[in-house]
């Protein structure tokens, strides 16, 4: 793998995490950061020489996503995040992304209702005085999603599973 392709990944890997990551705090997934890994995905397919199959393959896994999109299982944003995935794998690793990504979906809807019963229903708490920390917050917004049974943060998914497909 030459240095640029090597950069370019490693930034894609980058804007992978910080997209999961955003996608756990608010449940979205800043196009920005989807734009990012196309980029760089799109940057190590040329250096690669399979651009256009790459081209192909995305585009397959954009209908797929698409049409989960329009049944309401999946949400745009992790549509756009899943596609950019694509052009960073080789075009004959595409399915196995989507089959690594379905995987780690499965595990994180499967850690979500083992928790579901846990998180206690709090009773009507003091709003506190000042600003709890960060990682408090987050457990507690976490907290209100699983007990509220709200969207899984697929990005999380999306992100393991290319980062098993390219790793492996």
């Amino acid at each position: 793998m030459s240095p640029i392709a090597g950069g370019a990944l490693g930034l894609a890997g980058i804007a992978l995490l910080a997209a999961a990551l955003h996608d756990v705090a608010a449940r979205t997934i800043p196009n920005r950061l989807s734009l990012a890994i196309a980029c760089a995905g799109l940057a190590a397919r040329g250096l690669a020489g399979d651009l256009l199959p790459s081209l192909v393959a995305a585009g397959l896994v954009f209908l797929l996503a698409l049409a989960a999109w329009r049944c309401r299982v999946m949400g745009g944003g992790d549509v756009k995040l899943l596609t950019a995935c694509a052009l960073l794998a080789p075009p004959a690793a595409v399915p196995g992304l989507l089959l690594a990504v379905a995987l780690a979906g499965g595990l994180l809807a499967l850690g979500y209702l083992v928790l579901r019963p846990l998180v206690p229903v709090p009773a009507s708490a003091p709003v506190p005085a000042r600003p709890a920390p960060l990682l408090a917050r987050a457990r507690r917004a976490e907290a209100w999603r699983i007990r509220r049974r709200g969207p899984l943060p697929y990005g999380v998914a999306i992100a393991l599973g290319t980062f098993f497909t390219l790793l492996g």
